[in-house]
């Protein structure tokens, strides 16, 4: 790419907007990294799309590079899909500008002759995935930074199948993409072959929660137990909309907002960082819990596709699940009820992510259940949904990332769902005498106790891009002999796909005798390296103190 400088002039001298080129000049006077960082490179459009931080340069989410993006993803779905009506679906969640570059995605979409269905209004990305199948979408675009700080934006492709864009087709819109090398090239303006764009609504919100609701095992149990206390917060975003209607639907009818969190606003204002595998972005939700009495406190992420739980130990203190343990949970609570309603039958199967807990695992092997493992990421857990359609049926599936779905209506991680089953799952547990609790306790004691754990290295810019990598580089040629004193016994590379079995991955994973893994992963989301710990036995809290002490340095 060429100079920094250089590209910044051609955003100066080229055909931007005023407000654009006044926001370059104040950078360069202003800020000289940041200046450099905006401009070093272009913001790359990777195998999910983009994600990044909002402003000027061509290394940030703004209308242009929204823009170009859109333009490469319009020139695939023109150039490898046959039809004359190609529909793609729109959404966006809470965060700052993402109304705007929905509308400017919709926008060239439709100026490339597609046919737009935009939502009216926010809505959850596994709402996203289901309308594109009810629609028959060739596609969809969700714009939304997840759990990100406020000052990030995204913008996530899905496929036709609703779930997110995988391989071969990632890689070949990724090279159309590329292919937009400056804004003149995008059809920002609808021209006289324009597609129609509809506006999607409360009918979709209806047949979506109608589905989702049919997933339910114990009806029941929820309607003895509608009193159980529920506070929810949205962290305002998307899941305000519908978690609190799917709860009171399936019967619940003590769900306890957080007023100031109900409020959808893009800069987060109660939260330092808007999702819910930080502790600190739930304390609002805590204390009104502490406040009412409630038995469970949930909080969903800005785009409502990931959820956090917390639930009453037997001091009667508020104890924070991890998204290991209420996947596990989960698992577990939906394979005893299916057995015991005999529907746990052949085909039947199960998937998580290769750095969740072996805790499934082991549960699933008890009930005879399947469990396939994949790649970090979602979409990769819908890729075996989608080439099991035929000859199998998806149990349920979960990522130590707080992401968790049930049945084949949701092709991705979905907040709705999960909040449904957290809930019943209290129900169910409570016709033993049970709280959450009290089952995750059960699990452990049947099972054996895990821990884990994630600690993340936060390296900014490119200087931090380079010390990332170096990291990786140093482990693969000398990996640990030892870890909590056991020996090392398996080291996996996830670059070796002919030894892995799955895609190649910038990803390693340390095994001892002692049955602890630590894995190690680059973010592909944020500047960031992610190390993964798990611990087996009694020992194991310790244990995870001594792996990061090892690890994180």
């Amino acid at each position: 790419m060429a100079d920094y400088k250089e590209t910044a002039a051609k955003w100066l001298e080229g055909d931007f907007d005023q407000e654009t080129k006044m926001q370059v000049l104040r950078l360069r006077n202003e800020d000289p990294a940041g200046f450099e960082d905006a401009f070093y490179r272009n913001l790359e459009f990777g195998t999910g799309g983009l994600r990044g931080l909002m402003g000027v340069g061509t290394n940030r989410m703004n209308k242009y590079t929204v823009g170009m993006a859109t333009q490469g993803l319009a020139n695939y779905i023109l150039s490898h899909v046959e039809g004359d009506d190609l529909k793609v679906c729109i959404s966006y969640d809470s965060r700052n500008n993402s109304k705007q570059f929905a509308r400017i995605a919709a926008d060239v979409l439709s100026a490339n002759g597609l046919h737009v269905f935009i939502f009216d209004n926010i809505r959850p990305t596994p709402e996203l995935s289901y309308a594109i199948r009810l629609k028959g979408a060739v596609a969809g675009v969700m714009v939304t930074a997840s759990h990100n700080p406020k000052e990030y934006n995204g913008y996530k492709v899905f496929w036709s199948d609703g779930a997110q864009i995988t391989s071969p087709v990632d890689k070949e819109i990724v090279a159309e993409v590329a292919r937009i090398t400056d804004p003149s090239m995008v059809k920002f303006e609808s021209g006289t072959h324009c597609g129609e764009i509809e506006i999607m609504g409360r009918d979709v919100d209806e047949k979506y929660m109608a589905d989702l609701l049919s997933l339910t095992l114990s009806p029941e149990a929820c309607a003895r137990h509608k009193d159980l206390k529920i506070v929810y917060t949205p962290l305002h975003g998307c899941g305000v909309r519908l978690v609190p209607e799917c709860l009171k639907r399936m019967g619940f009818e003590n769900v306890i907002h957080v007023p100031d969190q109900d409020v959808s606003d893009g800069d987060f204002p109660t939260v330092s960082s808007p999702n819910p595998e930080e502790p600190s972005a739930l304390k609002m939700a805590l204390d009104k819990a502490d406040e009412t009495g409630a038995d469970i406190v949930m909080g969903t992420d800005p785009d409502a596709d990931r959820c956090g739980i917390a639930v009453r130990d037997p001091e009667g203190k508020m104890v924070l699940f991890n998204g290991n343990q209420t996947a596990s949970m989960l698992t577990y609570y939906i394979l005893s009820r299916r057995k015991e309603l005999g529907t746990l039958g052949e085909g039947k199967y199960v998937v998580k992510t290769i750095v969740t807990t072996e805790l499934i695992t082991d549960i699933c092997s008890s009930f005879g259940i399947p469990v396939y493992n994949v790649l970090t990421g979602f979409k990769y857990i819908a890729e075996i949904v989608r080439s099991r359609e035929a000859d199998g049926e998806f149990v349920c599936g979960g990522e130590e990332s707080y992401g968790f779905n049930v049945g084949q209506y949701v092709c991705d991680k979905d907040a709705q769902i999960a909040c449904m089953m957290v809930a019943e799952c209290a129900a169910w547990a409570a016709d033993q005498g049970l709280t959450l609790y009290g089952l995750m306790q059960k699990i452990y004691k049947e099972f054996g106790y895990r821990k884990e754990a994630l600690s993340s290295l936060v390296r900014k810019g490119k200087a931090g891009a380079e010390e990332i990598q170096e990291m990786m580089r140093s482990l693969r040629a000398t990996p640990p002999a030892s870890m909590c004193g056991s020996p090392v016994c398996k080291v996996v590379d996830y670059l070796e796909p002919e030894k892995t079995g799955l895609p190649s991955s910038n990803v390693l994973q340390f095994f001892n005798e002692a049955g602890d893994v630590v894995s190690i992963r680059p973010s592909g989301t944020e500047p960031k390296i992610k190390f993964y710990f798990g611990a087996a036995g009694d020992d194991a809290d310790a244990k995870i103190e001594e792996l990061r002490h090892q690890f994180v340095k």
